[in-house]
């Protein structure tokens, strides 16, 4: 086996090249440094979008589902309204206010007797309940 003594030069040229890559590691070091806090930020940026994303996504889902609630109250106010005019048209009617004056408050015209009868409905339920 041969003898392991390795001398090194000690000259202008290797101090030289020791500095260089002293200074090429550096640079290295530097380098994967700026390009961690460059990913790091990247990665914080990234976060802080898709978190306002999502969350713009929630907000306008609940928008949504929020209008398509006032959609559907308006269609019933529209057909409460149309059912009222309908109402205040038939009221216009003298013929229509005999008969619900007739119907609701059990007036008569002269020589009309009026019967009230039990709805079969109430009178069976009535008869369960009493068993």
């Amino acid at each position: 086996m041969l003898g392991r003594n390795i001398a090194s030069m000690d000259n202008a040229y290797i101090k030289q090249q020791s500095v260089k890559e002293k200074v090429l590691v550096r640079r290295r070091k530097l380098l994967f440094r700026r390009l961690a806090l460059f990913g790091v930020m990247a990665v914080l940026v990234s976060a802080l979008l898709v978190s306002t994303l999502v969350s713009r996504n929630a907000q306008l889902a609940a928008k949504k589902e929020q209008k398509a609630k006032l959609v559907h109250q308006v269609r019933d106010i529209d057909k409460q309204q149309a059912m009222l005019r309908s109402e205040i048209k038939k009221l216009k009617d003298d013929d229509y206010i005999a008969k619900l004056a007739r119907s609701e408050y059990f007036l008569s015209k002269k020589g009309e007797i009026i019967f009230n009868l039990p709805d079969s409905k109430k009178n069976t339920q009535e008869e369960d309940v009493s068993y």
